[in-house]
Formats: structure tokens, sequence, C-alpha cells
């Protein structure tokens, strides 16, 4: 790779480090204040439908519930298989009984396809898919038919900024990944049906558990229809020819981990305490303006989503912008962002920030509500400082 001046690129090491460098887009870090003792209420070594396990499930549905501002006659479920295993129960319970629009622009979305177009074999299936970075036009969704598609895209770096394109009216089911959104973003719940999340994303929580957020016309469809594919007993949202609806009152179509569980509700006791879904949402807004000061400055990197409107929030996605990096081959800018993410790791000043295997070479930063404002400015100069010394070093 061609090598540029060392006065150009090297900036000198800072002294002010992050106090927490932790900034993984998933899972996440902590909620400031998190500890071990927080957990000691858990009722462990109990069978989840004891008394104790099945309360305390009924209440990290119902802070959910009250946490997102739910509309009342929407419910909240438990699903084994994190993110994923909500999405692909909506999907393997919900759709074909008519058309289907999947808008895919991330690794996530690109696995929704898969499911719609490899596994489930739809019909009438229409795909809008783009490279990362690029928002499909969600204008062309026909509101006769279902939506599936993702509201921010982690590994892209690319959201959807509002709900306009979303029929009020519309004849379909809306079937939203929100695994990175929701806690996060504003959410028109009047424009969604259906609407997945996984708890090691905005509040901090601990892997392979999914929230399924169910409103009344998808409650319907389960009512009055039933897919002609056989559907594992993982994903099953029928009992019977009927909408299970024990599972919105605690019940769960497998073993939960209780200790998780008690995990989630403390990261939401948490929640409430900073002022719900609004303070969540400002302290978001607040890290993305303190790490978009940085990225304005930046000389050597920049969004990998080009429409500022499109740009995350909240997994901030960054591309090399340096000529001396970007006419270098693939393999040789995945080695920097190797070195770069290397370099801060061994000073403890900013931890898992590579980008996605299945994205474009870069660093991918985490913005979330349980990240702090101060550390992601501290970040910056240590972020100026690793580039020049990688580079330098290739």
């Amino acid at each position: 790779m061609p090598k540029i001046s060392v006065a150009a690129t090297r900036a000198p090491k800072p002294v002010l480090k992050p106090a927490d460098p932790r900034f993984s887009c998933g899972p996440v870090k902590k909620y400031p204040g998190w500890d071990w003792d927080k957990l000691r209420d858990a009722p462990l070594s109990r069978t989840h439908r004891a008394g104790a396990a099945v309360a305390r499930i009924k209440e990290a549905l119902e802070r959910t519930h009250a946490l997102l501002e739910l509309p009342e006659d929407y419910r909240v479920a438990m699903l084994p298989g994190s993110d994923t295993g909500a999405m692909e129960a909506a999907m393997w319970s919900l759709l074909g009984q008519r058309g289907v629009d999947v808008f895919s622009w991330d690794v996530f979305g690109n696995r929704w396809t898969h499911d719609a177009r490899d596994e489930l074999k739809l019909d009438d299936l229409r795909i809008f898919q783009t490279a990362p970075g690029v928002l499909p036009d969600i204008g062309q969704y026909d509101g006769k038919r279902d939506a599936v598609f993702t509201l921010n895209g982690t590994a892209a770096g690319v959201w959807i900024p509002g709900y306009d394109w979303i029929d009020a009216d519309r004849e379909g089911l809306t079937i939203c990944d929100a695994t990175s959104a929701a806690f996060a973003v504003d959410i028109d719940w009047s424009k969604i049906d259906v609407l997945t999340f996984s708890w090691q994303k905005c509040l901090g929580g601990e892997a392979q558990h999914g929230m399924l957020i169910m409103g009344p016309r998808a409650i319907e469809r389960l009512n009055s229809y039933k897919p002609a594919w056989p559907v594992p007993g993982l994903l099953q949202l029928h009992a019977g020819d009927k909408a299970n609806m024990g599972i919105y009152e605690g019940s769960t179509l497998n073993t939960p981990s209780l200790m998780c569980v008690e995990d989630y509700l403390a990261a939401c006791k948490w929640a409430s305490k900073v002022g719900g879904l609004p303070a969540l949402v400002a302290r978001r807004e607040a890290n993305f303006a303190a790490l978009d000061d940085w990225v304005r400055g930046c000389a050597w990197a920049d969004y990998l989503c080009e429409v500022p409107e499109h740009r995350s929030p909240v997994s901030v996605t960054l591309k090399f912008t340096d000529p001396a990096v970007t006419g270098a081959d693939t393999d040789t800018q995945w080695a920097l962002t190797k070195a770069i993410t290397a370099l801060l790791e061994r000073e403890n000043a900013g931890l898992d920030i590579n980008m996605h295997r299945a994205s474009v070479p870069g660093i991918r930063i985490w913005c979330g509500p349980t990240v702090e404002r101060d550390d992601l400015a501290a970040l910056g100069p240590w972020l100026d400082w690793a580039y020049g010394e990688a580079l330098d070093a290739l």
C-alpha cells in the first residue's frame, strides 16, 4: 500500500482515555452502574414454570411494554434464539397469506431475504436489496402486501428515519427487525404490526433471548391463517389453529435463563429511573453528536452511508477515505482495520470497533443509550492516533 508522510497522518498519543472503552455494536456495554450484585435476587435453580420465575418473566414483558410506550392492545413475548429467533418465528408463522416485500441493505436484512426466498420459498415475493451503506427505495412498498424490513442496519450504518412510507390503512402486516433501534429511537407504533429485538443491544442485556411485540392485526392473522409449511417448535406462534396467547403471559417455548431475565429486568429498571424512553433517546442523540463532531473533522474516515438522513445514529459505520488507503486492495484495508483495533485494545482505549466481516473495511462504533457521551468524545483522538500508527506500520 502506498505510504503517505508520517507528518500528515501521525497524531500525538492522547493522555485522556475513555472511562469505559467498550463500544461494541453487540453485545453492547452494560448500563452505567451495573454490577453483579444486581442479579442477587434471581430465582436460580428454579423451574421456569415456578411462580417466582413466571412472575419475573411477566415483569420483563410488562416493563418492556411500559418502557417502549406500546399501545394497550399490543402484546409482548419472550422467545429463544435472540432477535433471529423472534424474527424467524414471526416470518415462519405469519407469512404466506399474501405477497411480501422485503427491504434489505444489511447482513441481517439479507438473512430475512434468504429466509423468504430460499427457505420459505414464497411465491409472491419482491426483494429490494442494496449494498451496505445504501437504503433501498422503501417508497416501492405496496400496502396491500406484507413488509419485512430492518429499522436500523447494525452492520451497514443505515437506518429508516421515518414511517411516512407505510400506509396507515395498509392491508398487509409490517414486520420490523428493530434489534438495534428499540429503546434508542422513536417508533410510530401505528405503522408497526410486528417488532423484534434482543436484549444484547440497546439496553446491554445478555444474549440468546429474543423479544416479540405483536399488534392486534398480527394476532388476528394468527387466528385466521396458518401457513402450509411445517414450522419448528421453537418458532411456532400458534397453539393448534389459533394464536398461542400463553406466551404473552409468561409462558415460554423453551427454558429461558432466569439469570439473563434478572439482568434484563435490572436494565429496564435503570432505564425507567433515568427517565424512560425519552431519556434513552436523548442519551443516544448526545452520544451520536459527540462522535459526529469528531467525524466531521476527520481527514481519513467518513460515514459509509453518503445520505445524511439515512445514516444510523446508533450503530455508526465509517469507511476509509484517505486516497492512500482507498487505492489499496481490500485485504490491505482489512489489515488496516485489524491493526487499528488491535492498537486500541492494547491501550484499553477502545474495544471491539472493527467493522462487521460482511460489510466493508472500516470501523463501527456503538452510540446507544448505555454508552456515555464523554467516552465517545475521548475516543476520537485515540482513533486518530491508532490510524497513524497502523498506517505507518503497514
